[in-house]
């Protein structure tokens, strides 16, 4: 006799929740063979069998002016997917990140009776800490990624777990960067930034130019350097190929990479990072980086007046302190973010105490998370 199907609602809004629910969808699967997933989702998510309705590349959108020339857009898919999930409903929904999308979407949800799972705290911890409120109506249980925040949620009286992140299981604690070198065929002498605009179109529209013009004032200091530019989308490379034609930029020993990031971070001497996961998988892979971001000067304007912390990327904020540089906004210009890569690439005795660092980081985060979370949920599906 075969098993009654369990469907399960999941939504995600970019790559690194794409990454994130993959792991989890297979994890769960492995538990109940019987489930089955729809929603929103990218490929990593569909290659484990999940029922697409609409795109993920729709709600890759950041910052309030972003958010609101797409806000029609937005809303109308979030109404028919709660039309949807009530209609068809689900056992459970898992919102992946994206919490000022899932939210909404869950809170919904909750109130027609269906079990929500949130799966990635919202940085309430760094801005915007009113939203503990809402959380505690729209979540049925909390998913944490960082140690610092069970905390916060058991405070408020919101169900949580800590599983801890998943790159930390799948990122090995000694990368072999001789190897990756040998593999992209890199001499073990070159001089190789790798430099991450960010896998939202958005985001490379933004920082595209900087990053050419920062690589052009690095040359002088370097000539043989050379330069890895890994892009998530055909439409990410393609607005990084147009501002190197704009730029006048062809000729300069920049390689775009169909994905690869971590490749190009493992062999790289020198990481330039767009803030983000991007920045934590760097620390993992116990590279030197600097870290920047530009966003529309309002958007900007309204995060720093929200924002609790001095600092933006994942291995301060996990840190506590400013363990390596970031330049954000005006302050990231060419002459910043080259100045500062060079200044760490010559400083070995800050690479040596920064690899120490990240390790430390790592064995923290590294908790077997897909099963960590997989067993929180569990308890929400129907018995086997």
């Amino acid at each position: 006799m075969s098993q009654q199907k369990i469907v399960i609602g999941i939504v995600a809004g970019e790559a690194s929740g794409d990454l994130l629910a993959s792991h989890l969808m297979a994890a769960l699967k492995l538990a109940r063979p019987e489930v089955e997933f729809v929603g929103i989702g990218g490929p990593k998510m569909q290659s484990v069998g999940m029922q697409l309705l609409f795109p993920m590349e729709k709600l890759a959108v950041f910052g309030y002016v972003e958010v609101l020339r797409h806000y029609r857009e937005i809303t109308g898919i979030r109404s028919k997917l709660r039309n949807y999930f009530l209609t068809h409903r689900p056992v459970l929904f898992i919102g992946v990140d994206a919490p000022d999308f899932n939210l909404d979407l869950e809170l919904a949800l909750k109130q027609h009776g269906i079990p929500t799972v949130h799966y990635v705290s919202p940085s309430i911890w760094a801005w915007r800490g009113e939203r503990i409120k809402k959380i505690k109506r729209a979540v049925s249980h909390m998913l944490a990624l960082f140690p610092h925040e069970p905390a916060l949620y058991r405070d408020a009286g919101v169900p949580v777990d800590y599983v801890g992140h998943p790159l930390a299981d799948m990122l090995s604690l000694q990368p072999n960067r001789a190897q990756m070198r040998e593999t992209m065929r890199i001499p073990l002498s070159a001089r190789v930034f790798a430099f991450l605009p960010g896998s939202r179109q958005s985001e490379v529209r933004q920082l595209a130019r900087l990053y050419i013009e920062t690589a052009r004032l690095i040359l002088r200091h370097e000539p043989e350097a050379r330069f890895l530019v890994p892009l998530a989308t055909r439409e990410t490379r393609t607005i990084f190929e147009q501002a190197l034609y704009d730029c006048d930029a062809q000729e300069l020993p920049i390689s775009l990479l169909f994905g690869h990031a971590q490749d190009a971070m493992t062999a790289a001497d020198m990481v330039l990072v767009a803030s983000g996961t991007a920045t934590l998988e760097c620390a993992l892979l116990k590279r030197p980086m600097v870290i920047t971001y530009r966003l529309n000067p309002m958007t900007w304007r309204m995060m720093k007046r929200k924002s609790y912390l001095p600092y933006f990327g994942l291995p301060n904020i996990l840190c506590g302190r400013f363990v390596v540089p970031e330049l954000m906004q005006d302050d990231a210009t060419p002459e910043n973010l080259s100045q500062a890569l060079l200044n760490l690439l010559n400083d070995k005795d800050a690479v040596t105490q920064l690899e120490r660092i990240f390790t430390e980081l790592h064995q923290m985060l590294r908790q077997n998370t897909a099963e960590k979370a997989a067993a929180a949920i569990l308890p929400y599906l129907p018995a086997a």
